[in-house]
Protein backbone atom coordinates (compact mmCIF):
# COMPACT_ATOMS: atom_id res chain seq x y z
CA UNK A 1 0.00 0.00 0.00
CA UNK A 2 1.47 3.48 -0.80
CA UNK A 3 1.73 5.69 1.45
CA UNK A 4 0.60 9.39 0.73
CA UNK A 5 3.19 11.85 1.19
CA UNK A 6 2.21 15.62 1.37
CA UNK A 7 3.96 17.73 -1.09
CA UNK A 8 7.02 19.43 -0.47
CA UNK A 9 6.71 22.98 -0.01
CA UNK A 10 8.91 25.22 -1.90
CA UNK A 11 10.97 27.45 0.54
CA UNK A 12 9.19 31.15 1.21
CA UNK A 13 5.78 30.01 -0.78
CA UNK A 14 3.93 29.68 1.87
CA UNK A 15 1.06 32.25 2.84
CA UNK A 16 1.61 33.63 6.30
CA UNK A 17 -1.61 35.47 8.17
CA UNK A 18 -1.42 37.47 10.47
CA UNK A 19 -3.31 40.17 11.94
CA UNK A 20 -2.95 43.35 12.18
CA UNK A 21 -0.54 43.95 10.05
CA UNK A 22 0.38 47.45 11.90
CA UNK A 23 1.78 48.17 15.16
CA UNK A 24 0.36 51.55 16.68
CA UNK A 25 1.31 52.44 19.72
CA UNK A 26 0.81 55.91 21.48
CA UNK A 27 3.20 57.83 24.53
CA UNK A 28 0.96 59.42 26.09
CA UNK A 29 -1.54 55.88 26.38
CA UNK A 30 0.32 53.52 28.70
CA UNK A 31 -2.46 50.64 27.54
CA UNK A 32 -1.09 50.48 23.89
CA UNK A 33 2.52 49.95 25.03
CA UNK A 34 1.93 46.63 25.06
CA UNK A 35 0.36 45.09 21.89
CA UNK A 36 -1.05 41.62 20.25
CA UNK A 37 -0.56 40.24 17.29
CA UNK A 38 -2.10 36.49 16.24
CA UNK A 39 -0.60 34.25 14.13
CA UNK A 40 -3.01 31.84 12.36
CA UNK A 41 -3.18 28.00 11.07
CA UNK A 42 -5.24 27.31 8.55
CA UNK A 43 -3.11 24.24 7.48
CA UNK A 44 -3.18 20.45 8.18
CA UNK A 45 0.16 20.36 9.50
CA UNK A 46 1.87 22.19 12.81
CA UNK A 47 3.59 25.17 12.47
CA UNK A 48 6.45 26.53 14.07
CA UNK A 49 7.37 30.24 14.04
CA UNK A 50 10.18 33.16 14.91
CA UNK A 51 9.86 36.75 15.50
CA UNK A 52 12.21 38.72 13.98
CA UNK A 53 12.95 42.33 14.50
CA UNK A 54 14.87 44.90 12.91
CA UNK A 55 15.06 47.24 16.39
CA UNK A 56 15.27 44.41 18.75
CA UNK A 57 16.59 46.94 21.42
CA UNK A 58 13.21 48.81 21.63
CA UNK A 59 10.75 45.95 21.66
CA UNK A 60 10.14 43.08 24.37
CA UNK A 61 8.58 39.70 22.23
CA UNK A 62 7.41 37.54 24.62
CA UNK A 63 7.52 34.15 23.79
CA UNK A 64 9.74 35.00 20.21
CA UNK A 65 9.99 31.69 18.98
CA UNK A 66 7.12 28.74 19.50
CA UNK A 67 4.52 26.14 17.60
CA UNK A 68 0.81 26.60 16.63
CA UNK A 69 -1.06 23.61 15.79
CA UNK A 70 -2.75 22.82 13.04
CA UNK A 71 -6.26 24.87 12.65
CA UNK A 72 -5.05 26.63 15.31
CA UNK A 73 -4.22 30.15 16.67
CA UNK A 74 -1.17 31.92 19.08
CA UNK A 75 -1.24 35.10 20.46
CA UNK A 76 2.15 37.11 20.47
CA UNK A 77 2.16 39.75 23.06
CA UNK A 78 5.21 43.22 21.91
CA UNK A 79 5.94 45.86 24.53
CA UNK A 80 7.55 49.06 23.87
CA UNK A 81 10.05 49.75 26.35
CA UNK A 82 11.44 52.54 24.44
CA UNK A 83 9.31 55.23 24.68
CA UNK A 84 11.00 58.45 24.26
CA UNK A 85 10.11 61.37 21.49
CA UNK A 86 13.32 60.65 19.58
CA UNK A 87 11.31 57.73 18.38
CA UNK A 88 8.18 59.19 17.00
CA UNK A 89 7.39 58.88 13.89
CA UNK A 90 10.32 55.64 13.33
CA UNK A 91 8.58 53.23 11.21
CA UNK A 92 10.38 49.53 12.27
CA UNK A 93 9.37 46.13 11.66
CA UNK A 94 8.81 42.78 12.66
CA UNK A 95 8.79 40.01 10.75
CA UNK A 96 6.97 36.55 11.42
CA UNK A 97 8.95 33.48 9.84
CA UNK A 98 7.16 29.88 9.65
CA UNK A 99 8.40 26.72 9.07
CA UNK A 100 7.38 23.24 9.50
CA UNK A 101 8.13 21.89 12.64
CA UNK A 102 10.39 18.86 11.37
CA UNK A 103 12.03 21.06 8.48
CA UNK A 104 14.78 24.44 9.14
CA UNK A 105 14.21 26.13 6.09
CA UNK A 106 11.27 28.67 6.42
CA UNK A 107 8.35 28.10 4.22
CA UNK A 108 6.72 32.19 4.55
CA UNK A 109 6.77 35.32 6.44
CA UNK A 110 4.95 37.95 7.25
CA UNK A 111 6.48 41.58 7.89
CA UNK A 112 4.38 43.61 10.32
CA UNK A 113 4.99 47.55 10.33
CA UNK A 114 5.48 49.37 14.01
CA UNK A 115 5.34 53.04 14.90
CA UNK A 116 5.72 55.07 17.84
CA UNK A 117 3.12 58.32 17.80
CA UNK A 118 2.57 60.35 20.49
CA UNK A 119 -0.95 60.65 21.28
CA UNK A 120 -3.90 58.75 19.64
CA UNK A 121 -6.18 62.86 19.89
CA UNK A 122 -3.35 64.58 17.37
CA UNK A 123 -4.83 64.79 14.11
CA UNK A 124 -3.60 61.80 11.98
CA UNK A 125 -0.89 62.91 9.92
CA UNK A 126 -1.29 63.27 5.81
CA UNK A 127 -1.33 61.54 3.55
CA UNK A 128 2.71 60.55 2.70
CA UNK A 129 3.54 61.66 -1.33
CA UNK A 130 5.00 58.53 -3.75
CA UNK A 131 8.76 60.27 -2.43
CA UNK A 132 7.96 59.38 0.75
CA UNK A 133 6.33 56.15 0.25
CA UNK A 134 9.30 55.19 -1.82
CA UNK A 135 12.13 56.34 0.67
CA UNK A 136 10.25 54.48 3.57
CA UNK A 137 9.65 51.36 1.35
CA UNK A 138 13.57 51.77 0.86
CA UNK A 139 13.87 51.80 4.78
CA UNK A 140 12.67 49.01 5.20
CA UNK A 141 14.12 46.90 2.56
CA UNK A 142 17.43 47.47 3.63
CA UNK A 143 16.37 45.73 7.01
CA UNK A 144 18.57 42.97 7.94
CA UNK A 145 15.90 39.95 7.74
CA UNK A 146 14.67 41.67 4.67
CA UNK A 147 17.56 40.93 1.88
CA UNK A 148 16.05 39.68 -0.87
CA UNK A 149 17.81 36.85 -2.84
CA UNK A 150 18.87 36.39 -6.64
CA UNK A 151 16.08 34.65 -7.74
CA UNK A 152 13.43 37.17 -6.75
CA UNK A 153 12.34 39.56 -10.00
CA UNK A 154 10.76 42.30 -10.19
CA UNK A 155 7.38 42.46 -12.18
CA UNK A 156 6.32 45.10 -14.07
CA UNK A 157 2.57 46.11 -13.90
CA UNK A 158 0.24 48.05 -15.31
CA UNK A 159 -1.35 50.70 -13.23
CA UNK A 160 -4.84 49.82 -12.24
CA UNK A 161 -7.39 51.84 -10.49
CA UNK A 162 -7.08 49.89 -7.36
CA UNK A 163 -9.15 47.54 -5.38
CA UNK A 164 -13.12 47.33 -6.20
CA UNK A 165 -15.73 48.27 -3.88
CA UNK A 166 -16.52 44.46 -3.38
CA UNK A 167 -13.40 43.94 -1.89
CA UNK A 168 -12.98 46.33 0.58
CA UNK A 169 -16.23 45.90 1.78
CA UNK A 170 -15.23 41.90 1.65
CA UNK A 171 -12.17 42.95 3.73
CA UNK A 172 -13.46 45.30 5.89
CA UNK A 173 -16.11 41.95 6.91
CA UNK A 174 -13.53 39.66 7.48
CA UNK A 175 -11.37 42.35 9.65
CA UNK A 176 -14.38 42.71 12.09
CA UNK A 177 -15.08 39.47 11.99
CA UNK A 178 -11.38 39.14 13.50
CA UNK A 179 -11.37 41.48 16.27
CA UNK A 180 -15.36 39.73 17.51
CA UNK A 181 -15.00 37.64 20.63
CA UNK A 182 -13.74 34.15 20.45
CA UNK A 183 -16.75 31.54 21.02
CA UNK A 184 -16.66 30.86 25.19
CA UNK A 185 -14.88 34.48 25.72
CA UNK A 186 -16.79 36.37 28.78
CA UNK A 187 -17.25 39.20 26.68
CA UNK A 188 -20.56 40.99 27.50
CA UNK A 189 -20.42 44.41 25.70
CA UNK A 190 -21.00 42.02 22.19
CA UNK A 191 -24.18 39.32 21.46
CA UNK A 192 -23.43 35.96 22.48
CA UNK A 193 -24.43 35.13 18.93
CA UNK A 194 -21.42 37.52 17.54
CA UNK A 195 -19.40 35.41 19.01
CA UNK A 196 -17.30 33.70 16.58
CA UNK A 197 -15.52 29.92 16.43
CA UNK A 198 -12.12 29.66 15.98
CA UNK A 199 -12.55 27.92 12.22
CA UNK A 200 -14.50 30.79 11.77
CA UNK A 201 -11.75 33.45 12.32
CA UNK A 202 -9.41 30.94 10.47
CA UNK A 203 -11.77 31.26 7.55
CA UNK A 204 -11.81 34.97 7.46
CA UNK A 205 -7.72 35.27 8.17
CA UNK A 206 -7.36 33.03 5.10
CA UNK A 207 -9.64 35.06 3.46
CA UNK A 208 -8.24 38.63 4.40
CA UNK A 209 -4.96 37.23 3.50
CA UNK A 210 -6.15 36.01 -0.15
CA UNK A 211 -7.50 39.80 -0.35
CA UNK A 212 -4.44 41.03 0.67
CA UNK A 213 -2.68 39.54 -2.06
CA UNK A 214 -5.40 40.43 -5.06
CA UNK A 215 -4.89 44.08 -3.46
CA UNK A 216 -1.48 44.21 -3.94
CA UNK A 217 -1.13 42.31 -7.39
CA UNK A 218 -3.38 45.77 -8.14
Amino acid sequence: MRQHRQPELVEGSLPVFVFPTELIFYADEQTSHKQVLTLYNPYEFALKFKVLCTAPNKYTVVDATGAVKPQCCVDIVIRHRDVRACHYGVYDKFRLQVSEQSQRKALGHKEVTATLRPSASQEPPSPRSQDEERRLKEQLAVSEFFEQTASCHTESRPVAGGPSLLTVLLGLVCMAALMLPTLGEQEFTVPVYLHLSINKKLVAAYVLGLLTMVILRT
